[in-house]
């Protein structure tokens, strides 16, 4: 079979061509390091290499949460922490107060060293992040979120808001804790009323709880108060009369410590029998603030004759239970810190687990074998090389060689 020149010409052209195209596909793996420079090369390692890369950047945008989530609560949880330890060594000194022994000098100096721990927790309450952003005042952070008003009660200025944050498909963590939960909702120890009680008490007792046991038989005075006045019954023992803010009346008699005074769905428990003349008065309080509980007790001790009666007595036994309460209402806010650090914890150490998965199967698809990358560039370069010499000969053979 004949083969003309410009055929010749053509087939050699066309594979010198083929091996400077392999051979400059291997020079660009070499120089990138990678397999596949575009999809048309391998579309289905294209499409696994695509999902990969935006699955390993949205692993990055959850890390980047949880890396700021973590700061925020972890201020939190510091400075909650801090609180419970100036808070248990406030309880300490209102029952160091307590000791009968003392003399109004040191029982003053008690409650001014109270009053540098009241002042020392309010300012851990309206702690600062590193932006200056109040911790514990919700969605509100630009405004301070606790202070004394006029009447000398603890407000809250900020509100219930819990930032969340997206840590994995599905999941959030709130990054704040808001400070009425922490400081300001912790249930009132005696139930849902407070006492009032008068300086002039004679019997020596205090209502250990005062709530609502039955809803169903429960109608609200309003308003909502109850006055209770003792007296002699006339047969060795004492009898009550409660009278609500609607002006509507209960009698019990005798009264009887074992059992609670009960009227109007409502419980009242003493813990002794009161004496005839004796009187206090209930007001609703679902709720009671740590600050409060704290101030009370200062307030208190600061009044020597009112402190060491019968009614200061019932009256300290009151604010200790709310104080109580408030203390387990600030771990409760830091064990809900805590619980949320863990869960970052945890979904951080996934999604590094899930990234070191992510790579190695993106090195196994992208990442070129240099070994065997040089190895074969060199065949190319060889195979190239063979094909332009014999190019070269056979293009310049000539008739004019042979005469």
């Amino acid at each position: 079979m004949r083969i003309s020149t410009a055929q010749m010409f053509s087939q050699t052209t066309t594979s010198i061509l083929q091996k400077q195209t392999a051979a400059a596909k291997s020079l660009d793996q070499l120089s990138s390091g990678k397999k596949i420079s575009s999809s048309g090369e391998d579309p289905v390692a294209a499409l696994a290499i695509d999902n990969l890369r935006q699955e390993n950047a949205l692993v990055e945008q959850y890390m980047k949460n949880i890396d700021y989530a973590t700061n925020r609560l972890g201020l939190a949880e510091s400075s909650l922490g801090s609180a419970e330890d100036v808070a248990f060594s406030a309880r300490d000194l209102i029952l160091r107060a307590a000791n009968g022994a003392l003399t109004d000098n040191e029982r003053q100096t008690i409650a001014d060293e109270l009053q540098g721990n009241l002042d020392q927790l309010l300012a851990l309450a309206n702690s600062r992040d590193e932006s200056g952003s109040f911790l514990f005042a919700g969605f509100n952070n630009e405004t301070q979120p606790f202070a004394f008003n006029n009447s000398g009660d603890m407000v809250y200025q900020g509100d219930a808001g819990v930032r969340q944050a997206l840590v994995a498909r599905g999941v959030s963590v709130g990054t704040n804790i808001p400070g009425d939960l922490a400081f300001m909702q912790a249930p009132n120890g005696m139930g849902d009323y407070s006492v009032n009680y008068l300086t002039s008490q004679q019997g020596d007792f205090r209502v250990t709880s005062a709530s609502i046991a039955n809803t169903a038989a429960y109608t609200a005075e309003s308003p909502d108060t109850y006055s209770f006045a003792f007296s002699d019954n006339g047969a060795g023992g004492i009898e009550v009369q409660i009278t609500g803010g609607s002006g509507t009346t209960w009698n019990i008699d005798p009264v009887d410590p074992a059992a609670p005074l009960s009227f109007n769905g409502l419980e009242v428990r003493l813990s002794a029998v009161p004496a005839a003349g004796d009187s206090f008065s209930l007001e609703p309080q679902a709720e009671v603030s740590i600050f409060d509980s704290m101030s009370q007790a200062i307030s208190l001790m600061r009044d020597e004759a009112r402190f060491t009666s019968l009614a200061g007595k019932a009256e300290l036994a009151q604010i200790l239970n709310n104080y109580d309460s408030g203390l387990e209402q600030l771990g409760n806010a830091r064990g809900l810190a805590g619980n949320s650090l863990k869960s970052l914890e945890s979904n951080e150490t996934n999604h590094a687990e899930l990234q070191l998965v992510n790579s190695s199967a993106l090195s196994l698809l992208e990442d070129l074998d240099y070994a065997s990358a040089i190895s074969e560039f060199e065949k190319q370069q060889l195979a190239l090389n063979a094909v332009s010499n014999v190019f070269g000969k056979v293009n310049a053979t000539s008739l004019f060689d042979y005469i």
